[in-house]
């Protein structure tokens, strides 16, 4: 009896939860990117939700990023977001640091040219051992180059230099005058703090889900998208994960 009554209980408190459509940021076109039930709008603020760029672009190339986003505003049953930062998914770095591999890690703090303060990590990989020293030489490389694109560069066209992977190359470029390296992946990165108006879209409308893909990679990730809504407060059942 105490069962049926406590089974009832929770079906009483879903039903009285509505479903907020959760949107990309301006910068991504505002793209509907998931679903998210929540008995109060203001529980759903600060919800995160990762989706990856083949979800928005339909670029099956670029399954292995993932972009991450936190909802900020609501508007009627709509959940507005802002971008918080990208990563690498756990497969595809584990195909790129198999055996025989050296896997260096470096991380950069800068400013972009719109005012906001980014996080950037790198992943170096070499065929070979990397000496202390060159690691230190990589290391203050990609600070200084780092630092002195996002004086030129805003953020929007930071995140579709990592994106379209020009960024690794031109790190790759920079650091060959130390050790030649075999490739650098940006890894992940983090928006730390927010500057001024909203930041310009990455994509142009027809470059968004529908597009031709383009060519498929070396090394091809394996590893599917995710994206999922974050858990309510304790009282609040949890919210339903978009995909994983």
């Amino acid at each position: 009896m105490a069962r049926q009554q406590a089974s009832r209980k929770v079906k009483d408190k879903w039903k009285a939860k509505e479903w907020y459509k959760v949107h990309a940021p301006k910068m991504f076109n505002e793209a509907e990117i998931g679903d998210t039930p929540s008995a109060d709008p203001e529980f759903v603020i600060g919800r995160t939700v990762e989706v990856t760029v083949q979800d928005l672009t339909g670029d099956y190339t670029k399954m292995h990023i993932k972009l991450k986003f936190k909802v900020n505003v609501i508007e009627g049953y709509d959940a507005k977001t802002v971008f918080v930062g990208h990563d690498l998914t756990s497969d595809y770095v584990r195909r790129l640091t198999r055996r025989r591999k050296t896997k260096t890690d470096h991380v950069v703090d800068f400013y972009t040219k719109d005012g906001f303060k980014y996080r950037i990590k790198t992943m170096s990989i070499a065929d070979r051992r990397i000496q202390s020293s060159q690691e230190e030489g990589m290391r203050a490389i990609i600070s200084e180059t780092l630092t002195n694109m996002g004086k030129e560069m805003t953020l929007s066209e930071v995140v579709k230099a990592i994106i379209n992977g020009s960024l690794s190359k031109d790190l790759a470029k920079a650091c060959h005058v130390v050790i030649p390296i075999k490739r650098i992946e940006v890894r992940k990165s983090e928006v730390l703090e927010f500057g001024e108006g909203e930041p310009e879209a990455v994509f142009a409308p027809e470059e968004m889900a529908g597009a031709e893909p383009a060519e498929e990679p070396a090394e091809a990730p394996a590893e599917e998208a995710s994206e999922e809504a974050a858990a309510e407060e304790p009282a609040e059942a949890p919210a339903e994960e978009a995909s994983e």
